[in-house]
């Protein structure tokens, strides 16, 4: 074997062994038997909530395993394939090196994307994810562009086989929706996503447009930790408003025949949510309250962190500003405004394709907190 490729395959060992060390995987062992044993309790149906959780941190946890053990077999197998290649002649030796090649070069890359996991270790990196759209400027499309993010975390969701449930959806006058309220149901979901915060921004050839102009449309995207238990943020019903709609769909049409559909205010603060995708008002009231309490979360939050920010020269609300640009006319591109990180298949990137930009903005945050 080529002395680059073995100095290539002991530093993609390092890495390994340090992401193996990272996630205790003795301690993952022993989680996973634990969850097994109060999965086969019968008993644990009788708290839907609490064995969906039980479940999911199961599934999750055996995932994780599996993706650690798969990495270290498959470099285990590395020198074997490039043994075999080296025994073949000709071109058929060339075309073995080539499929080993390849082979390490996808290796790298699955490792380097476990490494990022190893990074989310903040206080609510581990909590499945709320995350809130927002149409912004640019009219119509605006609308059908917020409608486009929605769907592109969607399908981000469901490559990762992530559970997503949609809380509200907001429709538009025209098409698209004014916002739209899910959460995605996966642990370390809202560490990862966390990253996805802030103005996206669209260059197309709208398709609203009968005279075919160019049009820049933008979206706000929110993401926040979904509330546990331990978070003690107390709701008191004398601090609320809660009023009661009939849902709508697309063009404003009624969805049903009673008034299911939630909205809650928090009067000292104005927060106003709405919940109207689930079938009854009682469960709408529940996802909605969901949604207060993780948005007063995150209020608390940063009024926690508003002192340290005014003491750092390099301010942290560029969160809330411009971060991507996605383009589509007069050339293809989509590009993270922050760490540089761009491709050249925006469809790739709408279809779901975010892993890139989420591990450089993963990675791109660290160094942030390390030099702050």
């Amino acid at each position: 074997m080529h002395p680059d490729v073995s100095a290539d395959l002991a530093e993609l060992d390092t890495t390994l062994k340090t992401v193996e060390s990272v996630l205790d995987i003795e301690e993952l062992r022993r989680r996973i038997d634990e969850l097994e044993h109060q999965a086969a309790d019968p008993d644990l149906w009788n708290d839907q909530e609490h064995a969906q959780q039980v479940t999911s941190e199961l599934s999750h946890a055996q995932s994780e395993l599996r993706r650690v053990v798969d990495l270290r077999q498959r470099l285990e197998d590395m020198p074997v394939l490039y043994e075999l290649a080296e025994a073949e002649e000709g071109e058929s030796r060339t075309a073995a090196m080539a499929d080993a090649d390849a082979e390490r070069a996808a290796l790298h890359g699955d490792v380097e994307a476990l490494e990022v996991r190893t990074l989310l270790s903040g206080e609510y990196d581990k909590r499945e994810a709320l995350v809130n759209i927002r149409s912004g400027a640019g009219g119509v499309d605006a609308a059908d562009w917020a409608l486009m993010l929605m769907d592109m975390y969607i399908r981000w969701a469901e490559r990762h086989k992530y559970s997503v449930e949609v809380y509200d959806t907001s429709y538009a006058e025209g098409a698209g929706i004014k916002s739209a309220t899910f959460a995605v149901k996966a642990p370390y979901a809202y560490g990862t996503l966390s990253v996805e915060m802030g103005t996206h921004r669209l260059v197309r050839i709208s398709p609203f447009d009968n005279q075919g102009r160019r049009q820049t449309s933008f979206a706000e995207v929110e993401v926040l930790p979904v509330v546990e238990t331990t978070d003690h943020i107390e709701v008191p019903e004398t601090e609320i408003r809660v009023d009661v709609y009939r849902s709508s769909g697309p063009g404003g049409q009624s969805v049903n025949t009673t008034d299911s559909a939630v909205r809650i205010t928090h009067l000292p603060t104005g927060i106003v949510v709405t919940c109207q995708n689930e079938k009854s008002q009682l469960q709408n009231k529940i996802s909605a309250m969901r949604v207060l309490q993780a948005k007063l979360l995150e209020r608390k939050r940063q009024e926690e962190r508003a002192q340290m920010d005014a003491l750092k020269t390099n301010e942290g609300a560029s969160w809330g500003n411009q971060m991507r640009s996605y383009v589509l006319h007069p050339y293809q591109m989509v590009k993270d405004l922050r760490t540089n990180f761009e491709v050249n298949n925006p469809d790739a990137v709408l279809k779901g394709d975010l892993d890139g930009f989420i591990e450089s903005g993963i990675r791109w945050r660290m160094r942030e907190e390390v030099a702050g």
